[in-house]
């Protein structure tokens, strides 16, 4: 019993470039799927993936975001013509000039110009949830042998 307080509380003291190097590369394994399963007509959704570190103050713990890249906006951003937006429920918004964004569309969903709904690819969701076993098990893995190093 003795032995395993000590091992946790040499966890307690890990270096956060141990706990940063295990969730990204679990992030990496999502990134990856994301880029597999999403809809590809010219590639831009694909190349646009990108995994972001938030910044956390709280220490020995990192999280990772598959998301896109913000220098592409100007690929995903469209404007409508009248620059309205029909939402799910039926109602018309107008909404500044009418800005969308086609990423969003992808994994949500949209409503099609004669008024009926196109379900999303939910590519991202599905890249986390199809993955989660191999994420789990590669981060700790990972981890592990970041522990063996310093031991």
């Amino acid at each position: 019993m003795e032995e395993l307080i000590r091992a946790i509380r040499q966890l307690e003291s890990l270096p956060q470039k141990c706990v940063t190097r295990a969730a990204r590369k679990g992030a990496d394994i999502a990134l990856k799927a994301a880029k597999q399963l999403a809809p590809e007509d010219t590639g831009y959704l694909r190349r646009g993936l990108i995994v972001k570190g938030e910044k956390l103050k709280k220490r020995g713990k990192k999280v990772y975001e598959i998301t896109l890249n913000p220098a592409m906006n100007h690929i995903f951003q469209k404007e409508t013509k009248s620059g309205k937006i029909r939402r799910r429920d039926g109602k018309t918004v107008r909404m500044g000039a009418g800005v969308y964004y086609y990423p969003a569309s992808q994994e949500y969903g949209f409503m099609a110009r004669n008024g009926r709904y196109i379900p999303g690819f939910h590519y991202l969701r599905k890249s986390v949830e199809q993955q989660k076993e191999q994420i789990e098990t590669r981060v700790v893995e990972v981890l592990a042998k970041e522990i063996d190093k310093i031991k």
